[in-house]
């Protein structure tokens, strides 16, 4: 759902006095971004950077994602400068309060901020979802965008065989979940680009080539296969 301008939010408030809720509603995140102009935004950034330089936010499914796209960049004669805040687990609530992260993007002159959740949380129920990951998410946001940064959303993929609390789960299914919830997040956000690593991996399936024995982490294909798409995504798009 599309945030409510400042306007229907003032409107929504009075309306809760009547007995409506709707002035619980968050107030919109900063724009700057949406739709078409977020491809538009990025194209343009793209075209005017001799070296693009972009940080990537995540946990260990973005360990190994700064270098590989710095290698598919190098190969195509494309120069870039790449940074990582990564810690294996985390979470954007955790990243949002923690100062070295927050220090990375103030000072590292980026043009682009990767933002990747922890890797069951954008499948969640929508109020779950929205409650854990929107929060941290807006204050990322916020922050990449004072520092004349573009932030962007990193789609991960569902496990091998599926979210394992969840009975006859697959793949399919949870992947399907994970890009419903970044799609979700992107409109909250105000229409961030969203890099569509699942779907790239979808398109293997069954991308059982792609998975290590935990069913979860990236192979060395697997981890090619997400740096490409970051690379067509930034420069090919």
């Amino acid at each position: 759902m599309k945030p409510l301008s400042p306007a229907l939010l003032k409107i929504s408030c009075i309306l809760s006095l009547l007995g409506s809720s709707a002035c619980s509603i968050q107030s919109p995140p900063p724009q700057g971004g949406g739709g078409v102009d977020s491809r538009r935004e990025l194209s343009e950034r793209v075209r005017t950077r001799p070296e693009l330089a972009v940080l990537f936010i995540g946990n260990s499914y973005s360990f190994g994602v700064p270098k590989g796209f710095s290698k598919h960049a190098t190969a195509h004669g494309r120069k870039v400068r790449v940074g990582h805040a990564t810690s294996g687990g985390w979470t954007l609530k955790r990243h949002s309060t923690h100062p070295p992260t927050l220090r990375k993007i103030r000072e590292g002159n980026w043009d682009i901020v990767v933002i990747q959740e922890q890797s069951e949380i954008p499948a969640l129920p929508a109020k779950k979802r929205a409650a854990a990951m929107f929060p941290p998410l807006l204050t990322l946001v916020a922050e990449a965008r004072q520092q004349g940064a573009i932030p962007v959303l990193y789609q991960t993929w569902g496990r091998r065989d599926g979210d394992p609390k969840i009975a006859n789960d697959t793949f399919l299914k949870m992947n399907e979940r994970l890009r419903n919830g970044y799609h979700a997040a992107s409109a909250h956000a105000g229409n961030l680009l969203v890099v569509p690593v699942g779907d790239a991996w979808e398109r293997k399936s069954p991308p059982n080539e792609l998975f290590l024995e935990d069913g979860s982490h990236p192979s060395v294909a697997g981890n090619d296969l997400t740096s490409q798409v970051f690379f067509q995504t930034f420069f090919e798009d």
